[in-house]
């Protein structure tokens, strides 16, 4: 008689953060730097060949999801927003006037939240036209929109379209209305489907669906439907990403603080990443093709997400607004993250920030390779040709443990690739590249 499977361990979706976003940790990163590191960035001339982004953080939503992280605001009045409008342009026309961005083309911008898609029609017209006044981007290779569907029009996807934005990324999440309620979403299914249907209409040219992986009470038979109908809709691209619990989301003050708002728990790891595969497969059946750990586009061709790839491979990036992050001349740094100071500061015609870190040569080697191994597979040529180090040798070590461990599938000289299982929980798998110091540092 053969042997009973063993059971698959569901390790718990404890309290923490598990997406790496950047290198070293936030953690690390210190008001000090600020003067020392980050203003003088700001005010040496560009690093040659490195190609500019902005990110443009809007902070409200109608309401805040359980799971959310995000420095978000649910109670400002129209007045409060046009004024967030004003001290955010104000902020760009400052940076504008520093060395590090002075004529510099705008490669990729990205509109992110929050919930821009929040703001009406004319504030968005207002905010483009006052920033573009400062900086052109009509020649970016990559205009992104996040959008709540919820919160769309016709009219104003037409507004949206008409000020240059290629790539709308459209935060489905589920398609289960008592699944988003019970987690707190504010659109239902319906809005899905009317705002996919005027998108569409409009021709953007690049169409993306956001979808997470183990939201309160999602089961086996829910999550196909999910996959099913993403696939009737027939999206550019598919994001996917696995819940986790960072310490400021409702769902974590809940847990540690014992009570019993919530009557489900957030799937395991093992479940959640089930789930992924099972949806990664069903998209490959339908003719995508898996970009990264949580990407499948229609056509590689002609889908692209820029803002991804650049920032994975070093680019500057402004973030402006409240509690923003972005990366000058080599130099992590973060805005002021209360409105009261965030406004405070620009209102003194300063550059709001709190926060910075100056990696090393070394640190930016790992930042890139640990980000790029997201994609699944890196060039070690890549490495060699920028920092002088071959990757093979200098991670000899983290690189056998993913092999013993069935997570590696190449490592030589044309590429290291993970295994599918590999590429699942690559964010768990990140840290054994990391320096010593670093290991084991609460993330943010």
């Amino acid at each position: 008689m053969a042997d009973a499977p063993l059971p698959v361990i569901d390790d718990p979706t404890d309290v923490g953060s598990y997406f790496v976003a950047t290198y070293p940790p936030f953690s690390v990163w210190s008001t000090e730097a600020v003067q020392a590191d980050a203003l003088p960035a700001l005010h040496a001339g560009p690093r040659p060949g490195v190609p500019l982004g902005v990110y443009l953080h809007i902070p409200f939503c109608r309401k805040r999801c359980h799971f959310c992280y995000f420095r978000v605001y649910t109670d400002k009045n129209a007045q409060e927003v046009a004024a967030y409008l004003d001290i955010l342009a104000r902020e760009w026309e400052l940076y504008a006037q520093l060395p590090a961005f002075a004529g510099r083309p705008i490669d990729f911008v990205y509109f992110g939240g929050g919930t821009p898609s929040f703001l009406s029609t004319s504030q968005l017209e207002g905010l483009v036209t006052r920033l573009t006044a400062a900086t052109p981007w009509r020649d970016a290779a990559e205009v992104t929109f996040e959008c709540e569907p919820g919160t769309l029009t016709e009219a104003k996807l037409r507004v949206i379209r008409q000020l240059g934005v290629t790539r709308l990324s459209l935060g489905v999440e589920n398609f289960n209305d008592e699944i988003l309620t019970l987690n707190g979403r504010a659109h239902r299914s319906p809005e899905v489907y009317r705002a996919y249907e005027y998108a569409r209409s409009l021709d953007f040219p690049q169409i993306n669906i956001d979808l997470i992986a183990g939201m309160l009470g999602e089961t086996d038979e829910n999550w196909r439907t999910c996959i099913d109908k993403t696939l009737a809709l027939e999206p550019d691209s598919v994001t996917i990403y696995q819940m986790e619990l960072p310490f400021n989301t409702t769902i974590s003050g809940n847990l540690m603080k014992g009570t019993d708002r919530f009557n489900q728990t957030v799937a395991g790891w093992a479940t959640k990443r089930r789930w992924v595969q099972e949806a990664f497969e069903a998209l490959e059946a339908a003719g995508y093709h898996i970009g990264s750990a949580y990407t499948a586009v229609k056509n590689p061709a002609t889908t692209r997400f820029l803002y991804r790839d650049r920032l994975w491979q070093g680019a500057d990036l402004v973030g402006l607004g409240v509690a923003s992050f972005g990366h000058v001349n080599g130099v992590h740094m973060q805005n002021l993250d209360t409105w009261e100071a965030y406004a405070a500061a620009i209102g003194q015609n300063e550059i709001p920030l709190s926060r910075a870190y100056r990696p090393s040569d070394e640190e930016r080697m790992i930042r890139e390779f640990v980000l790029q191994l997201k994609l699944g597979s890196i060039r070690p040529a890549y490495f060699q040709q920028k920092y002088s180090v071959d990757v093979l040798e200098r991670f000899s070590v983290p690189l056998a443990s993913l092999a013993s461990d069935g997570f590696l599938e190449a490592a030589n000289t044309d590429a290291v690739s993970l295994t599918r299982a590999g590429l699942l929980r690559v964010d768990a798998l990140l840290p054994r590249f990391f320096l010593p110091q670093h290991v084991g540092r609460r993330y943010t």
